[in-house]
């Protein structure tokens, strides 16, 4: 084959791979032939997988550059949300995170670096999830900033080519990129963990990465330090730490928590410890030249005020009267840093004057300071630049502005700064002499003795006397012993100006000198410290016996049957391999058709006869809800799938006796309709009007649409009905086995959706009415208007750019509210549906009236949707789906009225026939009962959530406008509710049972109906003369 040709296959290979990865795969197998043979053609495939490299690709046909961000994007958008918890349970992860960050076997190959360069642009340039903070962690741990800057411009074999200039141009821009990447991480995880509610990482947590960058930085410094100098380096650490300073890794001051980062506070004592150990000066002169090519003066002002400010000083303490050596160990340190100060630096001495200048410090950082401008080394004073500098410090400290505005304690600062300075200098200077007779400092003293402040006159005085000491002349103010404001502080300064702390001696004790703050502390705390187990206490008697005779043990007769395996040893000897040699495993469902497919595996060809058939049903029901999750807002794979899963998951049938069979499929339902309701919700109350349901069935429908309506309210759940009492007794029966004895120890537990009503109405009876505000409309509504008043400040969508990528420009995925999709998708359907119902069941009814037994029909029937069991939880569900829908925009003049007019008929009018076969006297009407007689046979629980449901939409209307719509635009509703409430209370008063009531069920009714009443009365009491003048209208 020639040469042309195989390249051209090898680029069908690589384009194929591609777009079967971005398209649904098969099975794991399939997964890791794809994912393995590009690996294998870079020479980074690990060696357990090299049996899956089935369709090897030829040599050359892989392009790094070019293909391997297509791949990673398939990996991080189309793979990991469907295959990563297979991949994670087959041990096989190791494969998909080999594109983003090779693991150390080859962390040293050129490719490596190249790949982790590309995982950085793609996990960012992408959606963030779970998997991608998971892999941007192991990014941050195993490839960092010097091994980055490593695969970027010193790549094995290509040294000659970094000095030529078109790769010098190449490297630049892609470090650049680089640069710019691991700087927008913490910014980048933290919007994406707020937006998607998701935890970060420790390593991605904003001071702990940018700390632990800034550490990484000092480390790639301090290595370049021993390699040949070379300017495109320099400039290339220069433009990181410009882009350092933007993030604010160089604060003004000391931190004071965990969560600011700090260069300086990060890696000080790593700088002290390499000027210290490189005897040479190769890595202070890499500062230095770092510093000089600094990309502007005000990023330059930013670091050298960061490294001022992080000096380990004393802080409160007074640095003393006689030479101090950790004064002159931090001026060394900034003469390591920084090198020597002197006017030729240019930019630099400007920069440093006026951050020394012009912000307030401490005495201690003018004496380093001071220190550091005489070059740090008694031997050798730089008169030259300390001459220059006192110039400038006497500008500054006596110009009128500074001694009217400036505080007490920047005119001691400076005022220090001036004769500490003025101490390093020979009596004999003439840059000394010359300043006692400038004008400009002469001028400087009397306007500070002019001074209102006695403070700020003795800073003038005391300048004058010490330099008029120090040049010869005689000027003495005296006084300086008596007590006053700023005299204590005038004496001590004139002791400490006897010594300089440029004679002191160093040792290794004053070198290391890094005093931590609190934060840092408590930092070491966390990441080194580990919580230790309290000892156990043991506590013994006096007289060492501690035993109570009623426990002691008696000898049993020994049993000659062997000892029953537990639950644990069934499970480890069903899992022995070589008991199930031949036996298939089910493969977990990836994608939401196989959930489908496995669900509806009785429908297949073996049907029931399939001996995997329970596997399978088993492994559906405990993928079923995390899948279902998982695929929310991931395409339109849920949509597809929605109607054929609801289909599935209502028909399957416990054939199996599987564990938490129901509450495993209830869970996958709520799923469904709280991730996709416009699909699901219509749906199931398609469904639930067919008659080949049963009880329980229909209930399994009517708890997944409240449940998923409640869920998109974001309003609370309770737990499920499987949670014990606490005065439960804990064991019903000792020879139960435990399966059937927890059956039985729950069954009778309260559904959810009957606890959710329940609370509902006792939380609409029970609200307070004694706040006088809300009796008053106008507070009432000042008050709402004022609660709900929108924030003054607008968040300003960012401009539309031309992105690279498609996902970048689509409108970020918002969640679906239940008040969006409540009227049309959920109540309205709902309660049409059941009119139309009525009207069939009421139809066939009268066609089979005229027959007896058998023959008639009976739409109330064990079993149907009007049977009062069913009923009562229909009227339930319709109770929480009104209750979570009372801030739709429908709700005033669709939904209240409508479900109100459902309760009453419900609740008074006949839904079918009486099931009496000697109901033939001709008294009997064609339509069944009157109301009343209808209303007096009704079902307690029927008419007990009928009433639940009334008093819900009544107390929602109270809330929303006072119940101004139902009293003006639906009078003769709300007068039949309360007629209704009212003449069922007065029968219950009178003693007259419902069917089915007594007890619990009786006192509930009473208290729903008196419930009712009282709403009805709120609402028509406060629209009375309203209601009235629009009736005679």
């Amino acid at each position: 084959m020639a040469p042309d040709e195989l390249a051209s296959n090898g680029l069908d290979q690589v384009r194929d791979i591609i777009q079967r990865l971005q398209a649904p795969i098969p099975d794991l197998p399939t997964l890791l032939a794809l994912l393995g043979a590009p690996l294998a053609a870079l020479g980074l495939l690990p060696p357990r997988f090299r049996g899956h490299n089935q369709n090897a690709l030829p040599d050359g046909a892989f392009k790094l550059g070019r293909h391997i961000p297509p791949i990673q994007e398939a990996i991080l958008l189309k793979v990991a949300p469907t295959w990563e918890q297979e991949l994670r349970e087959n041990d096989a992860l190791l494969l998909a995170d080999q594109y983003f960050c090779p693991d150390s076997f080859w962390c040293a190959t050129d490719e490596a670096g190249d790949i982790a360069l590309l995982a950085y642009s793609t996990l960012l340039s992408t959606p963030l999830t779970i998997c991608s903070l998971r892999l941007l962690s192991r990014l941050t741990r195993e490839y960092p900033v010097d091994r980055l800057f490593q695969a970027v411009f010193a790549r094995k074999g290509s040294q000659s080519a970094l000095f030529t200039q078109r790769e010098c141009q190449k490297r630049s821009i892609q470090w650049e990129d680089c640069v710019q990447n691991i700087v927008s991480v913490p910014a980048k995880v933290a919007n994406a963990a707020l937006a998607n509610k998701i935890a970060i990482p420790e390593l991605l947590e904003h001071g702990a990465y940018l700390n632990n960058l800034c550490i990484r930085c000092e480390q790639l410094i301090c290595s370049l330090s021993t390699a040949p100098p070379n300017s495109d380096i320099v400039s290339a650490i220069a433009y990181l730490l410009g882009k350092l300073v933007k993030v604010g890794v160089f604060p003004p001051t000391r931190p004071t928590s965990r969560s600011q980062p700090s260069f300086f506070l990060s890696t000080l004592s790593s700088i002290r410890g390499n000027l210290r150990a490189l005897n040479d000066t190769q890595y202070a002169t890499l500062w230095h030249e770092i510093l000089d090519q600094l990309p502007s003066i005000s990023t330059t002002q930013s670091i050298l005020t960061s490294l001022f400010s992080s000096l380990s000083i004393g802080f409160d303490s007074d640095p003393g009267v006689a030479p101090n050596a950790r004064i002159k160990a931090e001026a060394s340190l900034l003469l390591g840093v920084v090198g020597h100060l002197g006017e030729a630096r240019g930019e630099l001495w400007d920069s440093i004057t006026s951050i020394i200048l012009n912000r307030g410090w401490t005495e201690w950082h003018a004496r380093i300071l001071v220190c550091w401008v005489a070059g740090a080394q008694a031997d050798n004073v730089d008169d030259a630049t300390i001459g220059a500098w006192l110039s400038a410090v006497v500008d500054v400290w006596s110009s009128p502005d500074h001694i009217k505005y400036s505080l007490l304690s920047q005119h001691q600062y400076l005022t220090s700064l001036l004769l500490f300075t003025i101490s390093y200098l020979p009596p004999s200077s003439p840059r000394l002499s010359s300043i006692g007779l400038s004008p400009t400092f002469i001028s400087g003293v009397g306007t500070y003795i002019g001074h209102n402040d006695q403070a700020v006159r003795l800073c003038g005085m005391l300048a004058a006397e010490v330099v008029a000491h120090r040049t010869g002349r005689d000027l003495a103010f005296g006084n300086w012993d008596s007590e006053g404001p700023g005299k204590v502080w005038a004496r001590n300064l004139r002791h400490k100006l006897q010594f300089r702390d440029i004679d002191a001696l160093l040792d290794e004790d004053d070198v290391d000198i890094d005093v931590p703050t609190s934060a840092e502390q408590a930092q070491v705390q966390v990441t080194e410290g580990h919580p230790t187990r309290e000892p156990t206490i043991v506590l013994a008697t006096e007289s060492g016996y501690d035993s109570d005779d009623s426990l002691i043990g008696y000898q049993s007769e020994a049993s000659s049957r062997s000892a029953s395996p537990t639950p644990s040893e069934l499970a480890e000897i069903e899992k022995e391999p070589t008991l199930n040699v031949g036996v298939k495993k089910v493969a977990r469902p990836v994608y939401l058709a196989q959930l489908g497919e496995l669900l509806r595996s009785q429908a297949g060809p073996q049907g029931k006869d399939d001996p995997h058939h329970a596997d399978k049903i088993e492994m559906a029901l405990n993928c079923a809800e995390e899948l279902i999750r998982r695929k929310r807002n991931y395409g339109t794979e849920l949509e597809e799938n929605v109607v054929n899963l609801v289909y599935a998951l209502i028909t399957l049938q416990d054939n199996y006796d599987l564990d938490d069979f129901e509450s495993k499929r209830q869970a996958a339902l709520n799923a469904l309709v709280g991730c996709c309701p416009q699909k699901a919700a219509p749906c199931i109350i398609e469904q639930f009007f067919i008659n080949q349901y049963s009880i329980n069935q229909r209930y399994v429908m009517l708890n997944a649409i409240a449940i998923g309506a409640r869920e998109l309210a974001s309003l609370p759940i309770p737990p499920s009905a499987s949670s014990v009492p606490a005065d439960r007794p804990s064991f019903p029966s000792k020879l139960l086995p435990a399966h059937l004895h927890t059956k039985y120890l729950t069954a009778g537990d309260t559904n959810r959706i009957q606890q959710i009503t329940d609370s509902l109405s006792r939380v609409a009876i029970d609200k307070s009415k004694s706040d006088d505000g809300d009796k008053v409309p106008g507070i009432a509504r000042e008050r709402r208007l004022r609660i709900n008043q929108s924030s003054k400040i607008t968040a300003i969508e960012p401009s539309k750019k031309n992105n690279q990528f498609p996902w970048q420009n689509a409108p970020p995925v918002k969640d679906t509210t239940f008040t969006e999709v409540a009227a049309e998708y959920f109540i309205i359907p709902f309660l049409n549906r059941f009119w139309l119902f009525i009207r069939d069941e009421q139809t066939r009814e009268e066609r089979t009236a005229h027959l007896s037994g058998r023959a008639r029909y009976h739409g109330a029937g064990t079993g149907l949707i009007l049977n009062p069991i069913v009923l009562s939880h229909f009227l339930s569900t319709m109770t929480v789906l009104v209750h979570a829908a009372q801030n739709a925009p429908e709700w005033l003049a669709i939904i209240a009225p409508e479900a109100l007019e459902f309760a009453l008929t419900v609740g008074t009018r006949p839904i079918s026939l009486p099931d009496d076969d000697d109901d033939d006297d001709e008294h009997t009407t064609e339509t069944g009962q009157s109301p009343e007689e209808s209303a007096r046979n009704k079902e307690a629980s029927v008419l007990s959530a009928s009433l639940e449901l009334a008093l819900i939409v009544l107390d929602g209307a109270k809330e929303v406008d006072d119940g101004r719509s139902l009293g003006l635009e639906h009078t003769a509703l709300l007068i039949g509710t309360g007629e209704w409430a009212g003449t069922l209370f007065a029968r219950l008063e009178s003693g007259i049972k419902a069917e089915g009531g007594g007890g619990a069920q009786d006192m509930k009714l009473r208290w729903a109906a008196a419930g009712v009443l009282l709403k009805v009365d709120e609402i028509t009491s406060k629209w009375r003369r309203s209601m009235i003048d629009s009736a005679n209208i």
